[in-house]
């Protein structure tokens, strides 16, 4: 007597992991001004509108330094001080992308395990959920800070391990080179986004499974993929 068939899969991926800036939220031009406002604060050259964004994703101290070579390490508690308050001014300005949502709500309802991957700080993030309406909606995060920043893969190595989800049921969606470069190095599958931090051509050499020009068609492929 020959087996019934299996039910259909529901999800292709349990564990969908989030970058937060660039990505969900609408603050790419903000923290960009941001970080040359600080660099310029502390004596050193204004890096030019790419060179700040490209570092949009790391670690607040890795990407000042990149962003402000000139600026020398004894500074750097005073350039932190500087972006933060910069950034503080300006969080009111930061926005979801129109369509986020929606979209998250409709992944929980389909029981996607959600989470954040973030180069933001705890303390950054948790200020920010607080804030937010997209509070209580993700199953687990990991900062920069308390694991290590990004293209390092122990964010989603760490996430993995705390859901019990193999690398190839984990999905990582950002809007930078580093977030894809860092689920190559989990072994993970990604999405890229094209209208955040970093122009999407570079994306090709990480291999992501798609490039969303926007939250709607990051939307409809994951629901057709996901």
């Amino acid at each position: 007597m020959s087996s019934l068939p299996k039910p259909p899969r529901t999800r292709e991926f349990d564990l969908i992991a989030f970058d937060w800036d660039g990505t969900l939220f609408d603050s790419t031009a903000a923290i960009t001004r941001c970080i040359q406002l600080a660099v310029q604060d502390v004596g050193g050259q204004m890096p030019s509108e790419q060179d700040a964004a490209y570092v949009i994703g790391l670690g607040l101290m890795q990407a000042l330094a990149h962003a402000a070579p000139d600026v020398p390490q004894d500074k750097y508690p005073l350039l932190g001080e500087r972006y933060r308050h910069h950034y503080m001014a300006r969080r009111d300005d930061i926005t979801l992308f129109d369509g986020v949502l929606p979209m998250l709500n409709e992944l929980r309802a389909r029981q996607h395990l959600l989470a954040v991957a973030t180069g933001k700080s705890r303390a950054g993030l948790n200020e920010a959920l607080q804030d937010s309406v997209i509070q209580g909606l993700f199953h687990g995060s990991r900062t920069a800070d308390e694991t290590a920043g990004k293209p390092h893969p122990r964010m989603l190595h760490e996430l993995m391990s705390e859901f019990g989800v193999p690398a190839q049921r984990v999905l990582m969606i950002g809007d930078t080179t580093h977030d894809l470069q860092m689920a190559l190095n989990a072994g993970c599958p990604s999405v890229g986004v094209s209208y955040g931090a970093h122009e999407p051509a570079a994306f090709a050499a990480f291999k992501p499974l798609f490039v969303a020009h926007s939250v709607g068609e990051l939307h409809d492929w994951l629901l057709s993929h996901g």
